[in-house]
C-alpha cells in the first residue's frame, strides 16, 4: 500500500461504474417493457372499447347496411380514441338466433387483430416484426320491443 492512502481509496470510483451497469443492464430493459406492456394494454382497451361501441350502433340501426357502417365507424373512432390505428378487416359481426336486426336475436361482435411491439428492429426478432395478438367479443341483444328492420 502507498503511504497515505487507504484501504478505502481502492473503491474510489466503483459507485459510478455500478451505476451504469445497474442503468444500462437493469433500467432500460424495464423501461422498455413498461412500453411495450402500454402499447399491448392501449391495443387491449381500444378493442374492448370498439367492440362495445359497434354492438351499440349495430343494433340501433334502422337497416342491416346502415348497420354495418355504423359498426365500422364506431370501431374507428374507438381506435381513434387510443391514437392507434385502426386495423383492416378485424371488425366482424355476425347475428344469432334470427336475422339481423330481429327482436329477440343477438348480435356478437368481434375484433381480431395483432399490436406491434415498438422499437423492435427485424434483425433482432426474425423478417418479420414481433406482434401481440389481441381479440375482443361482445353480444348484445337486439330489443325485443323493436318493430321488425326495414
Amino acid at each position: 500500500m502507498m503511504p497515505g492512502r487507504s484501504a478505502d481509496d481502492r473503491d474510489a470510483g466503483s459507485a459510478l461504474i455500478e451505476f451504469l451497469i445497474m442503468g444500462i443492464g437493469i433500467l432500460i430493459p424495464l423501461a422498455y417493457l413498461a412500453l411495450a406492456a402500454s402499447a399491448v394494454q392501449a391495443g387491449v382497451f381500444a378493442s374492448t372499447q370498439a367492440v362495445r361501441e359497434a354492438g351499440r350502433a349495430f343494433v340501433t340501426s334502422s337497416t342491416p347496411a346502415e348497420a354495418g357502417a355504423r359498426a365500422e365507424a364506431a370501431l374507428r373512432l374507438a381506435f381513434d380514441d387510443h391514437a392507434i390505428t385502426p386495423p383492416l378487416g378485424a371488425l366482424r359481426v355476425t347475428c344469432e338466433g334470427g336475422p339481423c336486426l330481429s327482436p329477440g336475436t343477438r348480435v356478437l361482435v368481434e375484433v381480431a387483430w395483432e399490436v406491434p411491439l415498438p422499437w423492435l428492429p427485424s434483425d433482432i426478432v426474425g423478417p418479420a416484426p414481433a406482434l401481440v395478438p389481441i381479440r375482443a367479443e361482445h353480444r348484445v341483444p337486439v330489443d325485443d320491443f323493436r318493430g321488425a328492420p326495414a
